[in-house]
């Protein structure tokens, strides 16, 4: 990923998300998929602009299928805001900076 995102799999999280001591935005992503590129820069930029306040991560879904599968992600890019381990906000599909930030003030 950069230095701003975190790549999480299937593996690390629970361990990245779930049991985080700050918000986890996340986006379920995949090399292939035209909106997720054009989100991508955006959510780092965010990523940098929260600092430790909030973290992004990132799941690739063609390498990690089970988190997407038990959260029901069923396009992608899928975002899911984790707090106190528990999703408290989710959306789907590509959005500009602005918004993306505005629904992250706004679950956070």
């Amino acid at each position: 990923m950069s230095q701003n995102t975190l790549a999480v799999t299937d593996a690390s999280f629970e361990q990245d998300v779930v049991n985080s001591d700050v918000p986890v935005v996340v986006d379920f992503w995949a090399e292939w998929c035209g909106p997720c590129r054009m989100i991508g820069p955006s959510l780092e930029e965010l990523a940098a602009e929260y600092g430790g306040n909030v973290k992004v991560a990132k799941i690739n879904v063609d390498e990690n299928q089970a988190v997407a599968a038990a959260l029901g992600v069923r396009g992608i890019p899928a975002l899911f805001i984790f707090k106190d381990g528990k999703v408290v906000s989710n959306r789907a599909g590509a959005a500009p900076k602005a918004a993306l930030k505005a629904w992250i003030d706004q679950s956070v």
